[in-house]
């Protein structure tokens, strides 16, 4: 399927963590009583919890104590046995999404092969805050392992202090970052925005218009991939016309991208923060009769992307390999209980994927 760069949901029982960004919501646990890699994990980042920081929050793309993800067998040996009892937990954004149906895919399939059972849990949509809390609420009562991918940086928050002040194991894992996150799962989000920019460079030239649909005020990712674009667009010569917000919804994105190609016609590129919203501007430019005259580029690497840069709907995306993503939390995960000493961040890694590389197969976890 693709080049690298450097960067379901059935029950499982194991021992994660949690993913995200945030200050108000919460997470899950690990089954059994706290262990030494337990321990371990609620050491890595600053005093307190994840949703407490001193100073500026954790920020995932230049963390200093941190490691890719193909360099941890050699770093630290092989995964630990895990112990009798062992349970995870998962917290997901939204299944409906299939960035994160296979996120959880990847997730389950690694703790299968551990021999861990995982509970995945999500929100009922991509912006329900408070249905994704109570999912982590109600996970907690199991004493599991939590990874979790909170809505924002901060909505998980309740869950993950209550989980971290018992003793248990969170892991955050991609997309919204949690202030103080002590572990962390993830690709670099800024590189993302910078890989499309670079792209769109190189084709556009310079001085041409291009615009940018963007996540969910407010989330990490959001900020990074834009700031990530945004900045090395203009450096590059060309010209950022337009930034909307469109909270990766596909409507959304649609009418906020019929609205720019009404205002620049001649707009030659449009960067969508996620693959649901670049299929969403794909809509608006096949309306607007210019298919093909602008390019769509999108991010995650979901299947239905694929499809239409096959198509030649979407111009290109920035895969994340979410399923892979899935599969390195829980082994990082087994690796914290195990009392291995795992980097605060482990990067997985993307891609820039286009019709040249749309059918080569992806990295793989060994």
């Amino acid at each position: 399927m693709n080049q690298s760069t450097t960067t379901p949901a059935p029950k499982v029982v194991g021992v994660l963590s949690i993913l995200a960004m945030a200050f108000a919501l919460a997470g899950c646990g690990t089954g059994g009583s706290t262990t030494a890699g337990s321990s371990a994990a609620a050491g890595g980042g600053a005093e307190g919890t994840s949703c407490s920081v001193e100073g500026e929050p954790f920020s995932t793309d230049d963390a200093e104590d941190s490691v890719e993800y193909s360099e941890l067998e050699a770093s630290l040996g092989p995964v630990p046995e895990p112990e009798e009892g062992t349970e995870i937990g998962s917290i997901m954004k939204f299944l409906g999404n299939q960035y994160w149906l296979a996120l959880s895919e990847g997730q389950t399939a690694a703790a299968e092969k551990y021999g861990v059972p995982v509970s995945v849990q999500a929100a009922a949509t991509e912006s329900d805050q408070v249905g994704q809390l109570n999912a982590a609420e109600t996970m907690l009562q199991n004493e599991a392992t939590m990874l979790v991918s909170p809505q924002t940086d901060t909505n998980l928050c309740p869950a993950v202090e209550k989980a971290e002040q018992a003793g248990l194991l969170v892991i955050n894992v991609n997309d919204a970052v949690l202030p103080g996150a002590k572990q962390w799962v993830g690709p670099n989000q800024i590189q993302n925005g910078i890989s499309a920019a670079e792209f769109v460079i190189e084709s556009a030239g310079e001085g041409a218009q291009v615009a940018v649909i963007e996540g969910q005020a407010g989330v990490y990712a959001a900020k990074q991939r834009t700031e990530g674009f945004t900045t090395t667009a203009e450096e590059g010569g060309l010209e950022v016309v337009a930034s909307v917000p469109a909270d990766w919804d596909i409507a959304k994105a649609r009418d906020a991208a019929t609205t720019i190609i009404g205002q620049y016609p001649e707009i030659k590129a449009i960067y969508a923060n996620n693959d649901g919203m670049a299929l969403g501007v794909a809509e608006a430019v096949n309306s607007a009769g210019k298919k093909g005259e602008i390019m769509v580029i999108g991010t995650d690497g979901v299947e239905a992307a694929y499809d239409a840069i096959r198509a030649g709907d979407l111009t290109a995306t920035v895969d994340s390999y979410p399923y892979l993503t899935g599969q390195v939390s829980v082994n990082v995960a087994l690796r914290l209980l195990g009392g291995q000493d795992v980097p605060r961040a482990v990067y997985t890694p993307q891609a820039l994927i286009t019709a040249e590389n749309v059918d080569d197969a992806p990295p793989t976890l060994d």
